[in-house]
């Protein structure tokens, strides 16, 4: 699958980019797009923090007072969450959300964002080199609209992140942090010719 070089001016670059069909030739399946999109989600969610209950609080277990004769209600302990310090009645339990799925699913799902988008809204440029790392400069420069993730080689080019860093709309992550849920969030995806290479080389290897 040959793809035409642009820049990041929205313009026809010079030459084109061999891409691998097994990883951006994929037919995509909305159901494995959306497992992997709900094991992310799931997987980012903190554990819920649990409330210590009667049997949890750390205080004497005596009777506290007379069965009769006090003049005031009857009480067992100390834990019973009537008191300041007791354990919480009916409180939040331990949750964890983390979910398992298989790598090669994963691995599935990954190929399939990127082929959704090697359909529409995929741009190959050759690097993203500035001259300098204004946000006034790439902002009067930059030729695409809406949400856009761009994705780098091995890092980030510093130059770039820079400029784009106080622009909306424009998130920038290396080849290593690509997921399914980022690249369908964006409407356009920019990759550099180094981003290619290490997203074949990730299945390849």
């Amino acid at each position: 699958m040959k793809v035409k070089l642009q820049t990041l001016e929205g313009k026809a670059g010079k030459g084109d980019v061999e891409l691998n069909e097994a990883v951006f030739g994929v037919e995509p399946r909305a159901d494995i797009l959306h497992r992997v999109v709900v094991w992310q989600l799931e997987n980012r969610r903190g554990t819920a923090r649990a409330a210590q209950e009667r049997s949890d609080v750390n205080r004497t277990g005596k009777k506290y007072g007379k069965q009769k004769g006090g003049g005031v209600a009857r009480h067992g302990d100390r834990k019973a969450p009537i008191f300041i310090g007791g354990g919480k009645a009916h409180g939040p339990r331990r949750r964890d959300f983390e979910q398992s799925l298989n790598k090669k699913i994963r691995a599935l799902g990954l190929k399939m964002a990127l082929s959704s988008k090697a359909k529409d809204g995929l741009v190959i440029v050759d690097n993203l080199d500035m001259k300098a790392g204004k946000t006034k400069a790439l902002a009067e420069s930059f030729g695409f609209e809406g949400k856009v993730l761009v994705i780098d080689g091995e890092s980030v080019n510093e130059t770039f992140a820079q400029a784009s860093a106080n622009l909306h709309g424009i998130n920038v992550m290396p080849a290593q942090g690509a997921n399914v849920y980022d690249i369908l969030k964006h409407d356009t995806l920019i990759l550099t010719k180094a981003a290619v290479e290490k997203l074949e080389a990730r299945f390849n290897g």
